[in-house]
């Protein structure tokens, strides 16, 4: 009974998901993508809450699911770890410090966006949230695509959100539908792959 003890995992406190994905929500700028390399720190490499490939699969759940994507993926995180409690405590953390900030910054600013060092300030953000959303782009290319097929549905899905919105085409897909598109394609890559194997 001892050695079953000493061999589970420590149980991660209540507190402790609150504080980390507190830090994720005060400390990224742009929320959804922009957030995948502090939540890869976060829960990945400092903590090892969740897995690489976890993470990217509650990231594409998220993006398929009503709602943020970093606040779906806090609340998948704190449901594997502590249950109902633990993503109830990841998701207020996340949530909590933009809640604060923007209740702050509209008691004390009536025309916050129009104050001339907030619009160069936010120009600035929005650079530098485009350089982390290719940056994440870059590396989920190099650690997830690993052969031609995937680089044909790569391109092929990039084509289908980018180009109608590039060309103004008058439509727009929208990319919940390129995910499932994308896991329909892999699903029957597996069954052909498996029928094939077994004849």
């Amino acid at each position: 009974m001892s050695e079953e003890r000493l061999e589970a995992a420590p149980v991660t406190p209540i507190w402790k998901l609150f504080t980390a994905f507190m830090r994720v929500g005060a400390f990224t700028f742009g929320g959804g993508y922009a957030m995948l390399p502090m939540l890869e720190r976060e829960c990945v490499e400092k903590t090892g809450w969740v897995t690489h490939d976890e993470l990217l699969d509650y990231f594409a759940i998220g993006q398929c699911t009503p709602g943020v994507i970093a606040v779906n993926t806090a609340t998948f995180v704190g449901k594997k770890q502590r249950g109902f409690w633990g993503a109830l405590a990841a998701t207020a953390g996340v949530v909590l410090p933009s809640f604060l900030i923007i209740t702050l910054l509209t008691a004390l600013l009536s025309n916050f966006a129009e104050v001339t060092w907030v619009r160069y300030a936010l120009r600035g953000i929005r650079v530098a949230v485009g350089v982390l959303i290719l940056n994440t782009v870059i590396k989920l290319v190099r650690e997830k695509i690993k052969d031609a097929a995937g680089y044909i549905l790569c391109v092929l899905a990039f084509l289908l959100v980018a180009l109608p919105q590039t060309l103004k085409l008058g439509f727009k897909i929208s990319p919940v539908f390129v995910v499932i598109g994308a896991a329909l394609v892999g699903a029957a890559r597996c069954f052909f792959a498996e029928r094939g194997g077994r004849k």
